[in-house]
């Protein structure tokens, strides 16, 4: 998400450098980029109108401070106020109330609610540590209630029956008293969608409303389909007392308008982003980093969390173990740091994260794609034991019998054990002279190897 406009921004706000003022001459050009860029993400244009008159309004006449370009300083204006127009900081669920807590969601067939019931069933059993149950009230869309089971099963929460013929109030009032005998703590409801809004849609979901009372009300959005996430949730948010938002499919959505323009639109938080069909697939959201990777500052905090909660704790102490004491760092070893990468999404996953990606060229990025670690994990599984433990003995022959295995070319083998040469030197390194010797080898890393996978900035 926010790839185009991170792109046009990140270019737009560098050319204020080495002016000693801002004045509304030398950023009105600036600006009008910036109206351009969030035009073209599908902003809605009310909240485009306000958020330049806000940047305006603080950026004319400013003094630069003296440790920061008048870029920067503009910069920092721009986040602040993209951060305020989605939030400022990110909004949490109402749980403090008598149990179980109610989580209703609404929104359009297609949004992907069901899915989102069950990442967000998920995030609270693991991330908050409570115990949750589901139920579907959705008697119309065939399957439906068989998805949400599925969908229960894998994520191991408590699972409330029901059938197409039941009535949608009866199956939530039952919900609740089974809920109340399991001592559950929260119960997340989902509700049919229509695939487009219509008035015996929003009747319906107004009377499951009153009768249940909920805790919580999200509207599941789809953010692909832009500013009409905005108007779709507008007119939820006037039928029912919404609480928050939830952003669906970020992944596919490389503008980021919807995100821009829901808080405003509507005046409910975006409480959840969700990306991909995995179930651990939800992510907080938070208004200022998403304002940091709009603004190619990269979101470092979320990719910390990311590793503290996705890596193998264990492993990673063994291995830190293991490099400390000065032993051989083998394929094994590398295979498993690979694995650790991909199970955070790949090396896309991390470069999203990182501040100054916006500057790479587009044809250096077009090159991920998502293929380049698990295609090197083939290449090491295609070794032997004995070969992964001293890679030395990959003669040449041994090479085209591992890239005839594995699917790929020797061009590729070579390739890989190159960059393994590289991270073996940087581990021996790291044992001998610290994180001095660490930085000093890395450096050349990056500049010989470029990232995994052979391309380089």
């Amino acid at each position: 998400m926010f790839e185009s406009l991170t792109q046009r921004l990140s270019g737009t706000l560098q050319r204020l450098r080495g002016r000693g003022r801002l004045s509304e001459d030398n950023i009105r050009e600036s600006l009008r980029e910036v109206r351009i860029a969030l035009l073209e993400a599908d902003v809605a244009l009310p909240v485009v109108v306000a958020l330049i008159e806000r940047i305006k309004a603080r950026a004319i006449g400013q003094e630069v401070l003296q440790s920061l370009t008048p870029g920067q300083a503009l910069i920092k204006i721009v986040h602040d106020e993209m951060a305020a127009v989605m939030g400022s900081q990110a909004s949490d669920l109402n749980l403090n109330v008598p149990t179980p807590a109610i989580i209703l969601m609404a929104g359009l067939q297609g949004a992907g609610k069901t899915t989102t019931v069950g990442k967000l069933a998920k995030h609270l059993k693991e991330k908050r540590k409570k115990k949750v149950m589901v139920v579907s009230c959705d008697v119309y869309r065939p399957a439906a209630i068989q998805q949400l089971q599925t969908l229960a099963k894998q994520v191991d929460v408590l699972f409330f029956p029901s059938d197409a013929g039941q009535d949608p109030v009866a199956i939530v009032r039952a919900a609740i008293d089974d809920a109340k005998k399991s001592f559950v703590d929260v119960l997340i409801v989902d509700t049919a969608g229509r695939l487009a809004i219509d008035e015996a849609m929003m009747a319906e979901i107004k009377a499951l409303h009153a009768a249940i009372h909920p805790t919580e009300t999200l509207f599941v959005v789809d953010a692909m389909t832009g500013q009409d996430a905005a108007n779709t949730a507008k007119a939820f948010s006037e039928a029912l007392p919404l609480t928050g938002v939830v952003l669906t499919k970020t992944d596919g959505d490389a503008r980021g308008g919807a995100a821009l323009s829901v808080r405003y639109i509507t005046g409910q938080p975006i409480k959840f982003t969700g990306v991909g069909e995995k179930p651990d697939g939800l992510d907080v959201f938070h208004p200022d980093r998403a304002a940091s990777r709009i603004l190619d500052m990269g979101d470092v905090l979320s990719l910390v969390e990311q590793v503290q909660s996705q890596v193998d704790q264990d492993k990673a102490a063994k291995f830190a173990e293991k490099v400390a004491k000065g032993k051989k760092f083998d394929l094994n070893d590398m295979r498993d740091q690979l694995e650790q990468m991909q199970n955070m999404g790949g090396i896309a996953g991390l470069m999203d994260k990182l501040p100054g990606m916006g500057q790479i060229p587009d044809h250096v990025k077009g090159q991920v794609t998502g293929k380049e670690v698990p295609r090197m994990v083939a290449i090491i599984n295609s070794m032997t034991k004995k070969e992964r433990r001293n890679p030395a003995l990959l003669n040449g022959s041994r090479r085209a019998r591992i890239a005839k295995g594995a699917g790929t070319t020797p061009a590729e083998v070579n390739k890989l054990v190159k960059q393994y040469d590289q991270m073996e030197s940087m581990m021996r390194k790291l044992s001998q002279g610290g994180m001095k010797g660490m930085l000093k080898n890395m450096k050349g890393l990056m500049g010989g190897g470029g990232f995994p996978g052979g391309f380089r900035r």
